[in-house]
């Protein structure tokens, strides 16, 4: 059994590994998110637009810590893929981070009420917000209880925070992309796990064409093969 002071011991040291752990990805995923990757997408947004006052390559890379292993998974190719991934998507959501929030999104119903673990709030709406848009009352409230605010009673957090902003969009991608890309079965599936429904299998032929068109640039910035399996 081990004595107090080991345990101390032991629980610093853990801290200090997590901690470290955190600094090495950010680090690793600066490295190739450089400030021109970053301006080069951003700086396409119009003046007007308010996502150009909101996001920033400093919020994504502070969100990002909290997910070590976002852009760290595989070897180096494989964490520029899953990098230009991200923003393939998050440029053809939010075109080029113009919008924080999905247009005429208060309009839309996105409360699924036969979910009863996450029910909606009266008042509250769940429409897109943020780098990925997130929406409906099952993602905001699982959502908010992992990273920490209140996505079913608070769902504008999103729209108001770009920390959490970010960590949303990193939320969703962890739980629903991170292993489609990592595994390789290429940017195709993860156009499923996003907007699968409405897009795949001739949904909206050209949204999927905009989404593995910045994929490909992306890819051709980060000096990496998009590789195969580019549509669904």
């Amino acid at each position: 059994m081990l004595g107090h002071s080991k345990l101390s011991l032991l629980a610093t040291t853990t801290l200090l590994l997590l901690a470290a752990s955190e600094t090495v990805t950010a680090q690793s995923v600066s490295d190739i998110v450089t400030p021109a990757f970053f301006d080069g997408i951003i700086g396409q947004a119009d003046l007007s637009c308010a996502g150009k006052n909101f996001y920033s390559r400093d919020a994504f890379l502070t969100a990002v810590g909290s997910y070590p292993g976002f852009g760290t998974t595989g070897t180096s190719d494989d964490y520029k893929r899953e990098i230009a991934a991200f923003f393939a998507h998050v440029t053809h959501e939010t075109g080029h981070f113009c919008y924080i929030e999905e247009i005429d999104g208060a309009s839309k119903d996105y409360c699924d009420e036969t979910n009863t673990q996450y029910p909606c709030v009266s008042g509250k709406n769940y429409y897109g917000r943020g780098p990925i848009q997130i929406s409906w009352n099952f993602n905001y409230g699982p959502a908010g209880v992992s990273i920490g605010f209140d996505g079913l009673g608070s769902p504008e957090t999103v729209a108001n925070d770009v920390i959490i902003s970010f960590k949303t969009a990193f939320w969703y991608w962890m739980n629903n992309v991170h292993s489609i890309i990592t595994s390789g079965q290429g940017f195709g599936a993860t156009i499923r796990a996003i907007n699968g429904a409405i897009e795949c299998d001739g949904g909206n032929s050209a949204a999927v064409q905009a989404r593995v068109g910045y994929y490909q640039d992306y890819c051709n910035q980060l000096g990496v093969a998009p590789g195969d399996n580019l549509t669904c």
